[in-house]
């Protein structure tokens, strides 16, 4: 009985050491916001996940309407209660809906990736782009953060999350800034190679 128990404590130590955290610190869009939370595209990158790294858990810290800076206000207590091996950053629109400067968001959004870097956490960069209406320049100035960030931190990006969502109306939900639950699979698909890469 004793050898039982034994084996049982040995297993259960040793799967607390292996298991791996990945941690998404991002706004509305990944906190599938107008469907079930279980069909947000971060549940099904869980779910995927269980096919080859299944010693990866994926922590959802994200709130809808957060913005560049609420990220960076929170990235410390993320890291220090899930230590993760990999940060997912979704962070941005809001920022660009409010007119924020993009400078700040630049600012906020390298600060959350050295944070996350020097807690030995692989950094993945989630851009996002905001509507045209807000002009030409602002909007190339927006969304240039994240390549522009990408370079300078070495740390990878994945380009716009919804480049295949936003203009298509069956995928969108009323209010045309959220995508629905059908859209969800077509984003995984944009990152999860990215992801991979970093899992490797």
């Amino acid at each position: 009985m004793l050898k039982f128990v034994f084996a049982v404590v040995i297993s259960l130590v040793s799967l607390s050491t292996t298991a791996k955290s990945i941690v998404v610190l991002g706004d509305s869009i990944s906190a599938a916001y107008g469907i079930e939370v279980g069909q947000g595209w971060v549940a099904l990158v869980q779910g995927k996940l269980q096919e080859k790294y299944s010693d990866y858990t994926v922590n959802n810290e994200s709130i809808s309407g957060d913005t560049s800076a609420g990220g960076l206000a929170r990235i410390d207590g993320v890291l220090s209660r899930h230590k993760p091996s990999v940060v997912i950053i979704e962070l941005g629109a809001n920022d660009g809906l409010r007119g924020l400067s993009p400078a700040e968001l630049k600012n906020n959004l390298a600060e959350i990736a050295r944070r996350a870097k020097k807690s030995d956490a692989k950094v993945l960069l989630l851009s996002m782009r905001i509507p045209p209406n807000y002009g030409k320049r602002y909007t190339e100035m927006f969304y240039n953060v994240y390549p522009q960030l990408s370079k300078e931190l070495s740390v990878p990006y994945v380009p716009f999350i919804l480049e295949d969502v936003a203009l298509v109306k069956q995928l969108m939900q009323q209010d045309g800034l959220h995508p629905n639950e059908k859209a969800q699979a077509v984003i995984v698909e944009k990152i999860w190679p990215h992801l991979v890469n970093l899992l490797k």
